[in-house]
């Protein structure tokens, strides 16, 4: 069936984005996204590894604060966002058993069947189909168009895989009935009548598809691939001539043209063209040997030759195309060997780095290998891509595991550290402490509050005083002193008391008209005193607490440092083991897939040298018809 050019797991990002910006449990529109407000900064710092593509960071910083509780007013939106994660990398159980708690908690309808959607799609491209449609069954009506026509390509693939064509057929009509964006639906609903017995409805929804216009690469490679299905279609009913129109529709340069070259061969070949067909299949000898199609051409061509009965030049072309699927078959030995030996594996990892483990990955540049031309039919197999990327996730977990088994070292280092400073310094903290005195504090705080009480209900301004008022009120009572033991009948000593009177009054008037902010002032340094000892107070308790609590919290450290030490040190040789077993798949696979070229070259070789024989064997005959006597 055909599939969309898209990354695999394309829609599977678009489910975490969404779940990231737009919230777990809403279905706003894609224009809201940008109001959607962070309440939780560790949600953010999530986000932000996420959106730099450290899927691992951002998963384990997450799970991390979750445990913590610091994402509480982000709590399903974050569940979500890991879930799509954990589904990314493939734990489509994991990733299942959050979706449901969430989905019967409190999630909207269309969350939930967009949830189940994405869901039953990563199950179904990994390979578990019953899953997959357990998935599907739980799908309601409320997906969004898109989202709703791939939701019939899922079901009609699944349908299609388990043979039942017709069923398929009554899926995809639906989709296939749009004017738009029916392409696949269309396809795969020919496909689906053709196998279910009505080709000629099959015929003419994939003909009316290999006719359309295509603007996109995308569906220009899907009108090829139908014209392709229908060229071979009418070369099996034995219609060459109908084949011919349907190939002549492939581009000469697509993904489809060189099995449409070969098909327009046996197609003139089929008419008894012989010339006509030497056109498509030289063309195709000349191109890349990977491809089983032109493997086919090099033989086809001297048959074509033959046909025409130029037997010398289908001796020579028979002798090249021996002699040359010889030399690609000791090629093919050498890409094997390499690769068992390593190289393609350790070649794909040094040429495409990258930081963290994740789906999303891809192979971008290839390795030096001594015929890398092999590799192409490899990276294009899906099982390839799946069983590399679970081998460099493996790889990235050793590394994390050995980073964090030194890490551990240097904690043990910071503990020892922190518990030495500790004891070192609590003693000096506490006789600094006790310097301080704060019960006598709390004593002379008790005794200004009481004075200042008093000053309070006995309005006396004059006790709130400054220092150059009190020296004042020192010298006016001096001189009142002084007043009082002169004689009271002396003019000059009653011009001195008016003067004094007139001092004496004006003091006691600054002080009263200050004394209203002088009082506010005072009690606010009262109230200010009593919080610095009851703040006094709370520290003294808690470095009393410390002191009990520091050496059990430090003692706890410890214990799971020493507890985590033995863990890594056991899975480290676990991941190694996996890693060793992942790359000899990965190795394998590929090996089976060039297995199977050196078995094409085998076939078509013995082939080749079986018509070799027949033209020697004709050389012969005729050879001898001419030696023999006319009678």
């Amino acid at each position: 069936m055909a599939a969309r050019s898209s990354s695999r797991f394309k829609s599977l990002r678009r489910l975490a984005v969404a779940a990231a910006c737009a919230g777990a449990m809403s279905a706003a529109p894609a224009a809201d996204v940008q109001q959607h407000v962070l309440k939780d900064p560790h949600y953010g710092d999530t986000l932000f590894h996420f959106f730099q593509d450290r899927y691992f960071t951002s998963i384990t910083t997450l799970m991390v604060s979750q445990h913590f509780d610091r994402v509480s007013q982000h709590a399903d939106e974050a569940e979500l966002l890991r879930g799509g994660m954990l589904l990314s990398y493939g734990l489509h159980r994991e990733a299942g058993e959050i979706f449901a708690q969430l989905i019967d908690r409190s999630a909207t309808p269309a969350v939930r069947d967009r949830a189940w959607f994405y869901l039953a799609k990563i199950r179904y491209q990994r390979g578990f189909t019953a899953e997959a449609e357990a998935a599907m069954a739980r799908i309601e009506k409320n997906l969004p168009p898109a989202l709703e026509e791939e939701r019939m390509l899922l079901q009609a693939n699944m349908l299609l895989a388990r043979g039942e064509y017709a069923a398929a057929a009554e899926v995809l009509k639906a989709p296939a009935a749009k004017a738009e964006a029916g392409q696949y639906a269309r396809y795969n609903l020919g496909v689906a009548l053709v196998k279910g017995g009505d080709a000629k409805a099959g015929s003419e929804m994939l003909d009316a598809l290999g006719k359309a216009p295509a603007l996109t690469e995308e569906f220009r490679n899907l009108r090829d691939k139908a014209n392709v299905a229908l060229g071979f279609t009418a070369l099996q009913n034995q219609e060459p001539h109908l084949a011919r129109g349907y190939l002549e529709r492939v581009r000469l340069n697509g993904p489809h043209s060189n099995k449409a070259l070969l098909g327009f061969g046996w197609a003139a070949a089929e008419m008894k063209d012989a010339k006509l067909a030497l056109v498509p299949w030289t063309e195709l000898a000349t191109r890349d040997a990977s491809d089983s199609a032109v493997l086919e051409a090099r033989i086809a061509v001297p048959y074509a030759y033959a046909e025409l009965g130029a037997f010398g030049q289908a001796l020579d072309r028979y002798n090249e195309a021996v002699a040359e699927f010889e030399r690609e078959g000791r090629a093919l030995d050498e890409t094997i060997a390499a690769i068992r030996a390593g190289k393609l594996v350790q070649g794909l990892a040094e040429s495409n780095p990258g930081d963290e483990m994740g789906w999303f990955w891809n192979i971008r540049e290839l390795p030096e290998m001594p015929h890398g031309r092999h590799l192409s039919q490899v990276m294009a197999q899906h099982e390839f891509q799946e069983a590399f990327k679970n081998w460099r996730d493996l790889q990235f977990l050793h590394r994390n595991l050995q980073r964090w088994q030194d890490n551990l070292g240097v904690f043990t280092d910071m503990l020892d550290n922190r518990r030495k400073a500790f004891t070192d310094r609590l003693p000096q903290v506490r006789a600094k402490a006790s310097e301080t005195g704060l019960p006598q504090l709390q004593q002379q705080a008790g005794a200004l509050s009481r004075e200042l009480a008093e000053v309070e209900a006995s309005a006396d301004a004059g006790a709130l005083a400054d220092e150059r008022e009190r020296a004042l009120i020192e010298r006016i009572d001096g001189v009142r002193a002084t007043l009082e033991q002169l004689d009271p009948k002396d003019p000059e000593t009653a011009a001195t008391r008016e003067r004094y009177r007139l001092a004496a009054g004006a003091m006691t008037w600054q002080l009263a008209q200050h004394y209203p902010n002088r009082l506010w002032e005072a009690k606010k340094g009262q109230k200010t005193l009593e919080a610095q000892l009851v703040e006094a107070q709370r520290r003294d308790a808690a470095l009393a607490q410390a002191q009990k609590d520091e050496p059990v919290r430090f003692d706890k450290f410890g214990e799971r440092i020493a507890a985590l030490n033995p863990r890594i040190a056991a899975l480290l040789p676990r991941v190694v083991a996996l890693g060793n077993e992942q790359q000899q798949q990965v190795q394998d696979i590929a090996v089976a897939e060039l297995s199977r070229q050196k078995e094409r070259l085998a076939v078509y070789a013995t082939q080749a040298r079986f018509a070799l024989a027949q033209l020697y064997d004709r050389a012969i005959a005729t050879r001898s018809a001419d030696d023999t006597p006319k009678q």
